[in-house]
């Protein structure tokens, strides 16, 4: 059973959370009785109190709702169970659950997307702020964010990865096409990309990165595993990676930076999990086998 779809939320409930002074008296003045907590979500999104109603999510967290329409087009929507939508969801500014979010067509939001569990669609996803999604993120189309993108699981997308933030992955990147970001880009598991991948900082990933054109990043490349590209691998600083470096063009790392293969492997196997295939031989090679140029 859901306690906060049974039970009204009242004055001294919402008291013992610590309100704002503002935020509370808008509570007594238009809900001094109680109320239900989607209706109060509601109630303050409607009243352009947005932040307050994502602060009240925060507090009483998610419920086990679900809102099902065909297609949603609102200015904001805060809603604390799981929205499942057959069509497109628009959003002027916020589209946030407390739980999980589905869309048979595209999402697009103006301010931010945020989700407690899975976000899904069946086209493209969009946000022009950040995105915040505590699951899978999937998209049958691709996924841009005008902000920062944090995802807790993983995240597929079947086009491009644009992303105008810092992207922070706690799982696997899967993507279609080109991944493109302006801030750092730190993937729990692996990355792999079926085109490039572009950042302007620091490139990390816990296990392996894989891309089918060129790797660039304006700082450091990093992978637990190893890595490579189909195309080019550069950095502006050091290149490291746990095991094998394999790229068809060259590996070139940032002026006064190393180029390291093998750090987690032992010195003895490098000539097999550690080798380092280029178009031509790294000047900065620093640890690793040399293997030659790899085969296509």
């Amino acid at each position: 059973m859901d306690i906060l779809n049974t039970f009204d939320i009242t004055k001294n409930f919402v008291k013992a959370k610590r309100p704002c002074a503002d935020g509370f008296r808008w509570f007594i003045r238009h809900h001094q009785d109680g109320s239900n907590y989607q209706d109060l979500l509601d109630a303050l999104v409607a009243a352009g109190r947005v932040n307050d109603a994502c602060w009240l999510l925060d507090q009483f967290g998610p419920t086990d709702g679900v809102l099902a329409v065909d297609r949603l087009e609102v200015d904001a929507i805060v809603f604390a169970g799981t929205l499942e939508v057959r069509g497109n969801i628009e959003a002027d500014t916020l589209v946030r659950a407390g739980r999980a979010i589905s869309a048979g067509g595209s999402i697009r939001t103006g301010t931010a997307l945020v989700a407690g569990e899975d976000v899904k669609a069946g086209g493209g996803i969009r946000s022009d702020g950040s995105a915040d999604v505590g699951g899978d993120l999937r998209a049958g189309w691709g996924v841009e964010t005008g902000g920062d993108l944090t995802v807790g699981g993983d995240l597929r997308a079947a086009w491009d990865l644009l992303c105008r933030g810092d992207l922070r992955l706690d799982g696997n990147a899967y993507v279609g096409q080109d991944v493109i970001v302006s801030g750092p880009i730190y993937c729990g598991k692996s990355l792999r990309a079926g085109g490039g991948i572009t950042g302007e900082d620091t490139v990390r990933a816990g296990n392996g990165i894989l891309a089918g054109g060129d790797i660039r990043t304006a700082r450091h490349l990093e992978a637990g595993w190893g890595i490579k590209a189909g195309g080019e691998m550069v950095a502006e600083g050091a290149i490291r990676a746990g095991e094998s470096l394999h790229a068809q063009g060259e590996i070139r790392a940032g002026s006064g930076f190393g180029i390291f293969a093998g750090l987690d492997v032992a010195m003895a196997s490098w000539d097999t999990s550690a080798r380092v295939c280029a178009a031509t031989r790294p000047d900065a090679l620093m640890s690793g086998c040399w293997a030659g140029a790899c085969l296509a």
